[in-house]
């Protein structure tokens, strides 16, 4: 299999106006892959040869993401926003269900679907899904949140709506990553973070940045799921990640070594060959159906 930048990108135009592009190779059982808030459908390049070995790949810059041009307004973007959106790109794709691979913000967005649309996914590999909200279930949590409110999130704000929007996404970068990561990261890196900065811009200044999936709606998902966290991941993505294993037990879990928020691109060995087995385990695949609450 070639390289994810030697494919050749399609766009899909939805019935709303909405133009998504995507890559797309392999054969098998459909995969989607969903990048987090400052990635495109070129986040994947260091999974896209081990998985498309197996499965019919599609990577996808999501709705804000470059190199889609939509702009129209959203005063409430959130994950189930880009849920319903992912929602009709499978019927435009003819994928009746899928798995579902999301890293970040996508994988937020692909919990938020399976929970609202169960038989749209076969399985789940979620890295770090930022459900901000769920730090608050812990005292270190809460401790976190606050911090990331306080240096991250609320300075970034009013840097978008002064209009710097290359300060704020560079705050939010680095609050995302974390400092010493930040600190590594290539030119080419941030440039391609700041192609996305439109992205991340509609999410904080959203109504509804972090929707609330209740404890009750998680423990309802009955779709295979791994969860998977980086060993060094920052305080505030530790305690989301925590909590929502005490809840989700249903889930297989486990922690890339030597790597941060971004794992599979920290540690993309060492995340493939989880995420591959843990999907081949599953056989078949097949269709998980929602069970009600407290089962």
């Amino acid at each position: 299999m070639q390289d994810i930048e030697q494919e050749t990108p399609q766009r899909t135009v939805l019935s709303n106006g909405l133009e998504f592009h995507h890559v797309e190779a392999g054969s098998g059982p459909p995969l989607v892959f969903l990048h987090g808030v400052l990635g495109d459908w070129r986040t994947w390049a260091p999974q896209w040869s081990a998985f498309t070995s197996q499965f019919r790949c599609i990577a996808y810059s999501r709705r804000y993401n470059w190199p889609n041009r939509n702009n129209q307004a959203q005063p409430d973007h959130s994950a189930l926003v880009e849920a319903d959106d992912l929602l009709q790109l499978l019927d435009a794709w003819g994928i009746p269900s899928a798995v579902l691979v999301g890293s970040s913000y996508g994988a937020f967005t692909a919990l938020a679907l399976a929970h609202r649309h169960p038989s749209r996914v076969r399985a789940m590999v979620l890295l770090e899904p930022p459900m901000l909200r769920w730090a608050e279930r812990s005292e270190a949590g809460r401790m976190a949140l606050a911090t990331f409110e306080r240096e991250v999130r609320e300075p970034a704000r009013q840097a978008f709506l002064s209009g710097d929007t290359e300060r704020g996404a560079l705050l939010l970068t680095g609050g995302i990553v974390g400092a010493q990561t930040m600190r590594q990261l290539p030119h080419a890196a941030i440039d391609r973070r700041l192609q996305n900065a439109a992205s991340i811009r509609m999410l904080t200044l959203s109504s509804d940045e972090f929707p609330m999936i209740t404890p009750d709606d998680i423990r309802a998902i009955r779709t295979p799921t791994l969860l998977l966290a980086g060993d060094q991941t920052p305080a505030i993505h530790e305690a989301v990640y925590n909590n929502l294993c005490r809840v989700m037990t249903q889930a297989h879990t486990g922690r890339i070594s030597s790597a941060g928020h971004g794992a599979a691109r920290d540690n993309p060995a060492e995340f493939n060959q989880r995420s591959l087995a843990f999907l081949n385990q599953l056989g078949g695949l097949p269709v998980a159906q929602t069970s009600h609450a407290g089962a």
